[in-house]
């Protein structure tokens, strides 16, 4: 189920809210703040999941702001993808002036008023992003079963590497900008490796050919976070890549409620694909590349 933003609150006077780094022993906290719009904190609350709250592998440090009497008014990301979830303009704030110190940002995400704080805050001296992109969410139930016929993914095994990695980098090269093989060529395999391992990744072959593929990067209690949906240039328009989705959707339904994703709101005719397969609007984003 969709959670609305609630009204932001007013923001608290300087002493009377703080900013400090969430570490080991404080994720149950972090999840329930996390939890009362989990479509768009899935990613945050995934990396906490199968991370914790101090590991190398979530690419930067959690960051907790609060109220005078100790409440969360905000969690944030800050590393190599920042986002946040605040409260108060005085969270957003928070975040913004501590992620003008880390020297790794490469990738931000909010939603259009929530960027517009936080870049008012941290832009300097006339800074401008290298890129931007926007997004649509998009996200369906499980409990409605997935309109039309079925293909049924199998979870990607490490003999799948190769062609995965090439796959990945060249939409990330699409997306971005830049290719991940030639920024942080073993951290990337690493990471996708990892993923692999987790049983995150899911492919769907024909006599050896690797026709789909889709990555779960997040997954929490409630949501499932896709990335990376691919299908083979070759054998578009077969309709493969809609049954391909339509068995993913029913293999993970047992798994959580709600699966969602972001489209670049350019890509209509991406966008009309997920609808056929049953997704619906609830958000937009816009993403900084730096």
């Amino acid at each position: 189920m969709f959670h609305p933003r609630s009204p932001l609150a007013l923001d608290a006077a300087p002493h009377e809210a703080r900013l400090t780094r969430l570490t080991a022993g404080q994720e149950a906290e972090a999840l329930r703040f996390l939890a009362a719009r989990p479509l768009h904190t899935v990613f945050m609350s995934g990396l906490i999941i199968d991370n914790g709250l101090d590991s190398a592998a979530n690419r930067g440090d959690f960051y907790a702001f609060r109220a005078a009497n100790g409440a969360l008014e905000g969690v944030a990301l800050i590393g190599h993808a920042t986002l946040w979830e605040a409260r108060t303009h005085a969270a957003t704030r928070a975040f913004a002036q501590q992620a003008k110190g880390c020297q790794h940002l490469c990738v931000v995400r909010a939603e259009p008023a929530e960027m517009d704080r936080f870049w008012k805050c941290y832009a300097v001296g006339g800074r401008a992003p290298r890129r931007l992109g926007r997004e649509l969410l998009l996200a369906r139930e499980t409990c409605c079963a997935p309109p039309g016929p079925q293909l049924e993914p199998e979870r990607a095994t490490l003999d799948d590497l190769e062609q995965i990695a090439e796959i990945n980098a060249r939409m990330a090269l699409e997306e971005s900008g830049t290719d991940p093989r030639q920024r942080d060529p073993e951290g990337f395999r690493r990471r996708l490796a990892h993923r692999i391992g987790q049983g995150r990744v899911w492919v769907w072959k024909r006599d050896g050919k690797l026709i789909f593929k889709a990555d779960v990067v997040a997954k929490s209690d409630s949501v499932a976070y896709l990335e990376g949906v691919h299908v083979a240039p070759e054998e578009r328009g077969r309709g493969y890549g809609l049954q391909c989705i339509n068995g993913l959707s029913a293999r993970l339904a047992a798994q959580v409620p709600t699966i969602c994703l972001t489209v670049n709101e350019q890509l209509r005719n991406v966008v009309g694909f997920y609808v056929k397969a049953g997704y619906a609007l609830r958000a937009s984003y816009e993403t900084l590349y730096l």
